[in-house]
């Protein structure tokens, strides 16, 4: 089994900042010992920017991005050499891998990355993963470790994702708030619902709260990936979930899920343009599978070149699908609303009768509004 291992800032450090050394031995020890019997483990850590606050004793996180860079550059050092410590203390050897969001978005460095990722876990290493900090800014930034875990469960293809995090699964109610909250303990498929419940719970030294962890499962849904919310304090958690206990909350995967080109282009592409639809086109998408044709576009927006990924958005500026497309911003702005046939004429010549084509079209369960 394959199993991508997420933990937190607020489970690997103290009020203080500083990294709970007892809580990463336990990690390590329970980690080095799926391995020893047979399992294939990634590991997706936080923690760089609170052991940085705790080397130099600051209380609360700092707001601006070159502040939190240079935390970070201070603190990922120390987080992956007590690591390397930890995990030779059994014998297994570790592989530090720092990501950003265009290893995601670039199909070329994607594949590199999971190249690199398949090759370290056939060798029995475990690659420890973190957002790099030190260089991102909002524009490369992916955002969350919950969802840098849950792409990279996608890429590698994994059996299991834990998220292993300071409470003990998915309530359906706030229990800071509602004493009588209670967990749910499975979750098969997702609604709006799911996200209204997750609130934005963090904590000082944190980024993600539930609703982060609710998009990471998600992408799990629909890539095939099973994936549990755990409270990562439980005595000997990793292995009493592998050996199948009931802990937290599991989410299970789509019973069809996507194909790896079509989960990179709903969750890693970068989004170049958008193109609106009229009402007929959104039906034609959802209900029936279809290919988006230039008579379904009302609107372009963005400067995109052929091949690029776009979001599809719908009469109700909700976004329906994205998908990558065909023509470029200006040809398309010149062909919409016009039918297939007539494409040559405008144009002069034409590559497809679709502005995208259903392969290369992936329907997207939950839509953002436009511009939120």
């Amino acid at each position: 089994m394959r199993i991508v291992v997420k933990v937190g800032t607020s489970t690997l450090t103290y009020e203080n900042g500083k990294l709970n050394l007892e809580i990463m031995e336990k990690l390590v020890r329970q980690i080095a010992n799926l391995l020893n019997r047979g399992e294939e483990v990634v590991l997706v850590t936080s923690g760089a920017i609170g052991a940085g606050m705790g080397k130099l004793n600051l209380k609360e996180k700092p707001k601006t991005i070159p502040e939190k860079q240079s935390l970070a550059a201070i603190g990922q050092g120390l987080l992956i050499e007590i690591y390397e410590k930890f995990f030779n203390e059994y014998g297994k050897i570790t592989a530090q891998v720092l990501l950003t969001k265009e290893d995601f978005s670039d199909r070329r460095r994607y594949l590199n990355v999971s190249y690199t990722l398949s090759n370290l876990l056939k060798w029995g290493v475990v690659p420890i993963i973190n957002e790099n900090d030190t260089v991102t800014v909002d524009e490369i930034k992916i955002g969350d470790n919950d969802t840098l875990a849950a792409l990279l469960a996608s890429l590698v293809e994994a059996d299991l994702l834990i998220i292993l995090t300071d409470i003990d699964g998915l309530y359906n109610k706030d229990p800071r708030i509602y004493k009588e909250a209670k967990i749910i303990e499975i979750v098969e498929e997702f609604s709006d619902e799911l996200f209204k419940i997750a609130g934005s719970a963090g904590t000082k030294r944190g980024t993600g709260g539930m609703y982060t962890k609710i998009q990471a499962a998600k992408i799990c849904w629909n890539s095939g990936v099973k994936m549990i919310i755990a409270n990562g304090k439980i005595d000997n958690v990793l292995n009493r979930i592998a050996n199948g206990e009931k802990i937290g909350t599991t989410f299970l995967p789509m019973k069809n899920p996507i194909n790896s080109r079509k989960i990179w282009i709903a969750f890693n592409a970068k989004v170049n343009g958008f193109l609106f639809i009229d009402e007929g086109a959104a039906k034609a998408i959802i209900k029936h599978g279809k290919s988006l044709l230039p008579s379904g576009v009302v609107k372009t927006e963005g400067d995109y070149d052929v091949g690029d990924c776009v979001a599809v958005v719908d009469h109700q500026e909700k976004e329906i699908a994205r998908g990558l497309i065909n023509y470029s911003s200006e040809e398309v702005e010149k062909i919409k609303g016009c039918k297939t046939h007539n494409i040559e004429k405008i144009l002069g010549y034409k590559y497809y009768d679709e502005v995208i084509h259903r392969d290369n079209l992936v329907i997207l369960e939950r839509g953002e509004k436009y511009g939120s």
